[in-house]
């Protein structure tokens, strides 16, 4: 577990384990406590950040450097 600093000044805390695949490098789960109870949101390792955004299909953009992960869920009737 790392912490990470926001630029609100929070802290937040990121799992080394839990984690999806980026097109750029992973994003780890970030979590507003260090026992891990409450998801702050995702930290991209590309450019170590938490400033990002996911869509209820489960896409994933980091709004820093572009790092994006693809839809979770996804058929022919989402394009």
């Amino acid at each position: 577990m790392q912490s990470w600093s926001t630029d609100d000044g929070e802290t937040v805390y990121v799992s080394e384990t839990d984690g999806v695949k980026g097109s750029k490098g992973p994003f780890l789960a970030a979590y507003e406590s260090p026992d891990f109870e409450r998801r702050y949101g995702w930290f991209c390792t590309n450019c170590e950040s938490v400033d990002n955004a996911m869509d209820a299909m489960g896409r994933i953009k980091c709004n820093q450097c572009g790092n994006f992960r693809k839809p979770t869920e996804w058929d022919a009737a989402h394009e």
